[in-house]
């Protein structure tokens, strides 16, 4: 998700990167919502995850971060903590980000390419060396992501989910273990209160489209 192509007779401020403010919440919310309507179910949840993330314990205010362009927010990253537990038993707290979006104009033009490697030498600095997320491959490789299978992640049960890749921001901080991983309580979102949520604010039409099969498909596939 990402940049804006500029008319040479226009002037424009660099986008900025900077820490969410509480006067930013509604922008973000409404951004989100315009990033993910349709694209996974018809509708969207992931505004309303961003409503309820930001009140919890596992939320990472530090690694909140809008993208601004002339005083309009066009990006956004949020971070919350997740555990992965070895063979031994031995947890290891980590993180997980999401939502990240762009606004839906500017994407595939390197906005979220600037939002993910700021938040990584961030991440960094706050003492963390390993993040595991859920999304398609393909938007995230080219950012170091890997298969969760490399590094021996998995979730409850052995299975390693397609979906499921593996950053490690410290290289070999994964090494010679096996894990399972855990992810934030707020992540499990109900369906129900993210509808009746959804159904507070200003009418957008659910559809169906594409996008949706593939998210299905891939969610329900793993490495062997």
């Amino acid at each position: 998700m990402i940049a804006s192509e500029f008319s040479q007779e226009e002037e424009h401020d660099m986008p900025q990167i900077r820490n969410e403010e509480k006067r930013d919440h509604q922008a973000v919310e409404e951004l989100t919502r315009r990033a993910f309507y349709n694209l996974y179910v018809p509708g969207c949840v992931e505004h309303y995850l961003v409503h309820i993330m930001r009140e919890h314990e596992d939320f990472i205010p530090e690694l909140d971060f809008v993208l601004e362009e002339d005083g309009r927010i066009i990006g956004n990253i949020m971070y919350t903590k997740a555990k992965l537990v070895d063979e031994t038993g031995r947890e290891k707290e980590i993180l997980t980000f999401g939502p990240v979006c762009v606004e839906p104009d500017l994407q595939r033009q390197g906005y979220g390419k600037q939002l993910m490697e700021h938040s990584f030498t961030k991440a960094v600095e706050l003492g963390y060396d390993a993040i595991v997320i859920f999304g398609s491959p393909a938007n995230y490789v080219s950012r170091g992501f890997q298969s969760c299978q490399k590094f021996q992640v998995h979730v409850e049960g052995g299975k390693y989910p397609a979906a499921m890749l593996v950053k490690e921001l410290i290289p070999g901080a994964l090494t010679d273990h096996q894990w399972t991983y855990s992810d934030s309580p707020v992540m499990a979102i109900s369906e129900e209160e993210a509808r009746r949520y959804d159904d507070t604010l200003p009418p957008m039409e659910r559809r169906h489209q594409p996008s949706q099969e593939e998210f299905y498909i891939l969610s329900h596939s793993f490495v062997e």
